[in-house]
């Protein structure tokens, strides 16, 4: 890795600490900005981890934090207001997020979904994607403060790639289409590739992008040098990822006389090995090069093995650090973050999720989600102590992989029709490990308390929240088995390919069916006339109508498209024909499946698109804030809309709200003199 070395940047934070200045990147000193916030400058600490939920009923956090449980929250709200808030539909990541950054409603700032379609545009591609800072129609708050004179630093923040800053720091803004960014891999034994077509698209990161999980075969192992002994033939393979070969051979290490694989020997070159793990274990960090379009780039790996059968089956997982100078601005930031954190380990598993597949998952899963708090840990103190900005905003994207995850929602919340399928004592167990997760949320709240000072506005918020997911509703099955969709599969890797010309309608992410009698092929052009309306009401009619074993309807809404801005707060221009809100409990899947089943049981428990969170308290987020003009211990007597948390901000900053903004100052907890 190119860049100081770790002595050289100790000394470099010394002496910055000795000049009583921050040590900022050489692009940033040449901008001139200040080293010290100046003093009268009002600060502001953002912390929005992903998929945390609040609720009175079962995730009362305040509740928590009043019992000690989280000892810097509680803090927090002693020292300011704190209550629940409403997320904006589809409510998921992207649009929330946006809401979030600029205190407008999806019909002001165009975020309607993740992957969006637009006319003029195919249906086969996204067209605008929403984590992308493009997406915005009108500016986060980041640019906004930046303009007036506050230097700001983003870390981990969807929708802030490419970035926008033109003076400040942006860490890997997830997913936003720019720079060098390295996903986790799953490596697995291919034998007849039975798991494969039960993936389908779903080993694909957003189901339509690389995979994350890649199958491959073994063979007799063979030219190694220095190879562990082993008492059954080893075997052997090559896990390919991001231009790095990394070489496994798995052996017997027991002398028993029965065929017995039990460890996994990893090397570059089959010559030197750099890790000899039995399942369970990980690897330290390893210096590598991955390849990134055309480019090299420095990196690091870190490798593990999720499972191994006596047979040799194989499960192997490989983390890429994630940050690095070709998805950092200023580029060279990326070496310093790293000197004092270490190798990026951004969150836990992948969207969507790979380690929910076997037993042996969770243990991994848990590992590594701890990797990642302790990381962004570091990071956000690098952040506050070095950098030491005027706004920091950070996000954690871990806790939604939890609550959305295969082991832990479906068995605490009691909506769940999998609550009693564990013990009272499993049941603790599961409610020990969520807990956990959020006194690591607490220790980077406490990491932002440590560098506030008077005139600090430090604010704790989240996206969305998480319900049960007890069925997946597999509408486009539904569509197919009605021949409005057209569609074969893949034999060798079991993933659905379309016939566009000849289908009618069709579900996408995360809400919308796209409708056209004349088929959906080319460019898509919102259909209209008589034969359109009369498809539309008998596609809305299919999804009214549908009804479960039990005869419980999945279907909340169905909203044309023409009333999506009224009803939905959503832009007609980036929505299907019609969108859907699903009741809580219920998920709409995009896959479809050669049996055309409608209805399915998902691995994963846990869910958040497309539900109304007004009346899903589920879904529903904490939101607390302190600092200078803030009521101590006020707490906020019904939930607030999440719009209305960026102009309570503005204004705690001193600052004028951009006339776009749709959300209301929350005057109730204000000192009178602000």
């Amino acid at each position: 890795m190119k860049g100081i070395s770790r002595r050289g940047f100790v000394k470099r934070i010394a002496a910055a600490s000795a000049a009583g200045g921050a040590l900022l990147a050489p692009s940033a000193r040449r901008r001139g900005s200040a080293q010290t916030p100046a003093a009268s400058r009002r600060r502001l600490f953002w912390f929005i981890p992903d998929g945390l939920r609040a609720d009175p009923d079962v995730f009362n956090m305040f509740r928590w934090a009043q019992e000690g449980k989280l000892p810097n929250i509680r803090k927090l709200m002693e020292n300011g207001a704190y209550g629940f808030c409403i997320p904006t539909f589809p409510t998921h990541t992207p649009t929330n997020f946006a809401t979030l950054f600029t205190g407008a409603s999806p019909k002001v700032h165009g975020v309607a979904d993740g992957p969006m379609h637009t006319e003029g545009f195919p249906l086969s591609k996204v067209s605008v994607g929403g984590f992308n800072s493009a997406a915005k129609k009108v500016p986060p708050i980041w640019t906004t403060l930046e303009e007036r004179g506050l230097r700001v630093a983003l870390l981990a923040i969807p929708g802030s790639t490419p970035p926008e800053l033109k003076s400040g720091y942006t860490f890997r803004g997830r997913w936003g289409g720019w720079g060098a960014d390295f996903h986790p891999l799953n490596f697995e034994a291919k034998q007849d590739l039975a798991q494969r077509k039960r993936q389908g698209r779903g080993s694909r990161l957003f189901f339509f992008g690389p995979q994350l999980t890649r199958y491959i075969d073994t063979k007799k192992g063979q030219a190694w040098q220095n190879a562990p002994k082993s008492y059954s033939p080893p075997l052997e393979g090559t896990a390919s990822g991001w231009g790095l070969d990394v070489h496994f051979i798995i052996y017997d290490s027991t002398d028993d006389g029965v065929v017995n694989y039990d460890r996994v020997a990893f090397s570059f070159d089959k010559r030197r090995i750099l890790a000899d793990l039995k399942v369970g274990e990980w690897s330290a960090w390893q210096s590598a090069s991955l390849k990134w379009r055309t480019v090299d780039v420095p990196a690091h790996v870190k490798l593990h093995v999720v499972k191994l059968d006596s047979d040799g089956f194989f499960r192997i997982r490989i983390l890429y650090g994630n940050l690095n100078p070709h998805n950092t601005t200023p580029a060279n930031a990326a070496t310093e973050m790293m000197e004092a954190a270490g190798p990026m380990v951004d969150f836990v598993d992948n969207f969507p999720p790979q380690l929910v597949y076997y037993p042996e998952d969770k243990r991994t899963f848990l590992q590594e989600a701890d990797m990642s708090y302790e990381w962004h840990k570091k990071a956000a103190a690098f952040v506050l102590n070095t950098l030491r900005p005027d706004v920091f905003i950070h996000d954690v994207y871990s806790p939604n992989q939890m609550l959305t995850g295969r082991w832990w929602m479906g068995y605490v919340d009691p909506r769940s029709t999998r609550y009693n399928d564990v013990s009272e004592k499993e049941r603790r167990t599961l409610w020990g490990e969520i807990y956990a997760m959020y006194r690591h949320m607490d220790d980077i709240i406490g990491q932002m308390l440590k560098s506030a000072d008077a005139n600090t506005v430090v604010a704790l918020s989240s996206d969305h929240g998480a319900a049960p997911l007890n069925t997946w509703v597999r509408v486009n099955n539904l569509l197919a088995r009605e021949g409005l969709l057209k569609f074969e599969m893949a034999p060798d890797t079991g993933e659905p390919v379309i016939d566009w010309a000849n289908t009618q309608a069709v579900y996408l992410k995360m809400c919308h069916v796209y409708i056209n009698p004349k088929g959906l092929a080319g460019k898509w052009k919102r259909a209209s006339g008589p034969a359109y309306e009369a498809l539309r009401d008998r596609v809305k009619k299919l999804l009214w109508d549908l009804v479960d074993a039990r005869g419980n309807r999945p279907v909340a809404h169905v909203v044309r498209w023409e009333n999506v801005r009224d009803f939905l707060e959503l832009p007609e221009d980036r929505t299907g024909d019609l969108v859907l809100a699903n009741n809580p409990g219920y998920g709409w899947n995009e896959e479809m499946t050669a049996d055309l089943r409608i209805f399915t049981i998902p691995l994963k428990t846990g869910y958040k698109q497309a539900i109304v969170a007004r009346t899903a308290k589920a879904m529903w987020t904490p939101f607390v804030i302190m600092g200078p003009g803030v009521k101590p211990g006020f707490r906020m007597p019904s939930p607030v809309d999440m719009m209305d948390q960026y102009p309570t901000i503005m204004r705690l900053l001193g600052q004028k709200i951009p006339g776009f903004v749709e959300g209301r100052v929350l005057k109730e907890i204000l000192k009178s003199r602000v």
